[in-house]
């Protein structure tokens, strides 16, 4: 009986890719796996049949062969869809099924391996002025700690774990379903192959405690909101004399009343009346350290702005810093007293008419514009 077409099996053209062929074979596998169909020859022939085809098409070696010479093309070659080596990633696959995806021996995945532990994300909320020049802090960072009074065995002082009766050891089960071998963790142990008869007192049994953990974090200056800080080694405990996850601590910078921030750059604006605008003036601008006096030429018009060189935020781990940029916004009086409106007057008679051309050249162009 000839074999039916590999990518006709799997329902995809002969252009696939790899995601899309991985796609096509989970899809199958999940609908036609034994556990799925108990008692059903016909499905197990079915999962049989895609795991044989994604067995070729996911190799790219097999598959060139295949789309050259055919089913021809794999003679002599070890039965295709059963070798170990092939399903390396199998557990990617159907790991939402079976809970770990231990399939075929695939690498003799056990619980009770040397694990790295999680990493813990930690928020901490600092002030504009300390992220710009940076900062130092003592926090206490929630984590698990290994049990100080069983060491991590979770067996109490004087007795120990046995090994786990179900399992022998393993930490895993095996089990025959059709034609492959299923492993499972062990319920009995968890996964660790041992069993504590007399838990520890003090971690009830678990090995690991909570704590508060006092750590120092330096934080650069420069850093802005929603920067991440790693530190190494200070996550939650690895199992079974696996590494440390790692601590991230995430920056939250407080908003400042004066001055936005853009990448290393410092904006703020400041107001000015008429008359500064008009004749000039000197005026002390607040910076992040000292005030610096900024001269303001005469004739000055609102939204004027001003670049005052490295006056910004440093560079994060760098040399360097940004400038600050102050914007001027020249204030119109709303009230005026009796002699203030008098002044105005005389200085409206007193302004050069030469003003006007301008004046009606612009209005002439806005109306040129709509009619």
């Amino acid at each position: 009986m000839s074999k039916r077409d590999y990518y006709e099996i799997l329902g995809v053209g002969r252009d696939a890719d790899d995601q899309q062929i991985k796609a096509a074979y989970r899809k199958m596998a999940l609908t036609y796996h034994p556990d799925r169909n108990p008692n059903n020859p016909d499905a197990e022939e079915k999962f049989k049949e895609a795991a044989e085809a994604y067995s070729v098409l996911s190799d790219p070696q097999k598959r060139a062969a295949y789309d050259r010479y055919g089913h021809a093309g794999l003679q002599g070659a070890a039965a295709p869809g059963f070798d170990a080596g092939s399903f390396a990633d199998f557990s990617d696959i159907l790991g939402d099924f079976f809970g770990f995806g231990d399939l075929f021996g695939g690498g003799g995945r056990r619980r009770n391996r040397p694990q790295r532990g999680e990493d813990v994300r930690y928020d901490l909320e600092i002030s504009f002025e300390e992220a710009v020049f940076g900062m130092s802090a003592e926090v206490q960072v929630p984590r698990m700690e290994r049990c100080d009074r069983c060491h991590g065995s979770g067996a109490e002082p004087g007795s120990s774990a046995t090994t786990c009766p179900t399992c022998h050891g393993r930490g895993e089960l095996l089990y025959q379903q059709g034609f492959l071998t299923v492993r499972r963790t062990c319920t009995t142990c968890g996964g660790n192959g041992k069993v504590v008869r007399q838990p520890c007192t003090q971690c009830r049994g678990e090995g690991y405690r909570q704590v508060r953990h006092k750590l120092r974090i330096n934080v650069p200056a420069g850093v802005d909101d929603g920067t991440r800080l790693r530190m190494s080694g200070e996550g939650q405990p690895g199992a079974n004399g696996g590494p440390n996850g790692d601590l991230y601590v995430v920056l939250k910078v407080k908003e400042h009343p004066f001055f936005e921030r853009q990448e290393n750059d410092l904006h703020c604006t400041i107001p000015i009346n008429i008359a500064q605008a008009a004749l000039g003036a000197e005026l002390e601008v607040p910076t992040l350290e000292e005030p610096y006096k900024l001269k303001i030429p005469e004739g000055t018009q609102s939204g004027a702005q001003f670049r005052l060189r490295h006056k910004g935020v440093p560079h994060v781990n760098g040399s360097g810093r940004g400038d600050l940029y102050v914007h001027v916004q020249v204030q119109i009086p709303t009230r005026l007293s009796r002699e203030q409106r008098k002044l105005f007057e005389q200085l409206r008679e007193t302004l050069p008419v030469e003003n006007e051309p301008a004046e009606k050249g612009l209005f002439d162009k806005v109306k040129d514009y709509f009619l």
